[in-house]
């Protein structure tokens, strides 16, 4: 007789760190390193009750921990802390260490996306008066900030994504009148892979203005360096290729409101200590590379892309894209459904063509 451990039996510790190692096939560094942290808060809470093994797991207690969190943290992260124990759960369901059904017992919150998007993304309005003072401006446009802002709205990329983008990734077609865009490429030999690896490569159509202006940023603003493999990055730092901090930092800096004027916090730019580079990410208004996506896919959804597309350019699945960043308000929603109603009014005067059922059944 083996001596063998049951599932059931697997601490909740030994549990996460089994669930983590598997799901490093799949998935980047940085996302296994986000649910490790908030895998480790849950095994923490688990061990300060004494609960030993992941077969005593109840509904009771993943609700008793649901109202600890939700009254010391934000929505929003409530929101990703409770995803990431729902896919936790679910792997102790397929292992058998669990009863089937624990992960239904999850509760994910339900967030008023008008409550939210405000704190946590970045908003169109906020994203067009940055984006026209950089591109009207003689001594911002076509900066390291200015180019960077360009490609992470107008494609939604995520930060790894912006990060892996090489000069020879930019094919701006301004002069032949033809679409330009820029490809996103899995890298993982050079240090520079993708979230979806090989799937999330493809190819992102941008307008004539930001290829123009990324262009220029490379021309004229660019350090002319190469990274330690010899690629030459498009977002550069003095250095080569930046760190993902560094590239965080920059966002921090290149969506301050004040860049474009006035700040919102009633501050006087010359003396706030945020404008400073190890104080930018303490600006209330300043956004991450994340919030940036999360604002562009939303722009994008209300500019009558459909969804699918939306989804393709910025190598997510339409459910993650509704659950996870449309944050449109519900009358943008309305709008959207409208305008997707006339474009398929042809589909709609076909039905009307074939609408005599008795002919048919003839």
């Amino acid at each position: 007789m083996s001596g063998r451990q049951a599932p059931a039996e697997l601490s909740v510790r030994e549990a996460a760190q089994r669930y983590l190692r598997r799901r490093r096939a799949d998935a980047t560094d940085a996302s296994v390193k986000s649910w490790k942290y908030r895998l480790k808060l849950f095994v923490e809470w688990c061990e300060g009750i004494r609960l030993d093994h992941v077969g005593q797991l109840r509904g009771y207690d993943i609700d008793e921990y649901y109202e600890i969190r939700s009254a010391n943290v934000a929505p929003a992260t409530l929101e990703g802390e409770m995803w990431t124990l729902r896919m936790f759960a679910e792997y102790l369901e397929q292992i058998d260490a669990v009863e089937d059904g624990l992960s239904e017992s999850v509760r994910i919150p339900d967030i008023n996306p008008e409550d939210r998007a405000d704190e946590t993304s970045l908003t169109t309005p906020a994203a067009i008066r940055l984006i026209e003072y950089y591109r009207a401006s003689e001594q911002d446009r076509a900066t390291r900030a200015h180019a960077f802002l360009e490609l992470a709205w107008f494609t939604g990329a995520r930060q790894s994504g912006l990060r892996a983008l090489d000069v020879r990734d930019l094919n701006a077609r301004v002069d032949e009148g033809e679409q330009s865009w820029v490809e996103f490429r899995h890298r993982p030999d050079t240090k520079t892979p993708l979230k979806n690896n090989r799937r999330g490569e493809r190819p992102v159509g941008v307008p004539d203005e930001v290829a123009r202006v990324v262009s220029e940023y490379v021309r004229e603003n660019r350090f002319d360096v190469r990274d330690d493999h010899g690629r030459k990055p498009l977002i550069a730092s003095a250095k080569g290729r930046p760190t993902e901090n560094t590239v965080r930092v920059w966002s921090y800096g290149a969506t301050q409101p004040c860049v474009a004027g006035g700040c919102p916090h009633d501050k006087d730019p010359d003396t706030c200590e945020w404008t400073q580079y190890a104080h930018l990410s303490k600006c209330p208004s300043s956004r991450s590379p994340h919030p940036i996506r999360t604002g562009s896919i939303t722009w994008q959804l209300n500019q009558g892309i459909p969804p699918e597309v939306v989804a393709e350019r910025v190598d997510a699945t339409v459910k993650t894209i509704e659950n996870h960043y449309d944050w449109a308000s519900q009358e943008d929603r309305w709008r959207r459904y409208r305008d997707r109603m006339e474009q398929r009014q042809d589909y709609v005067e076909q039905l009307k063509q074939n609408e005599n059922f008795d002919n048919e059944r003839n």
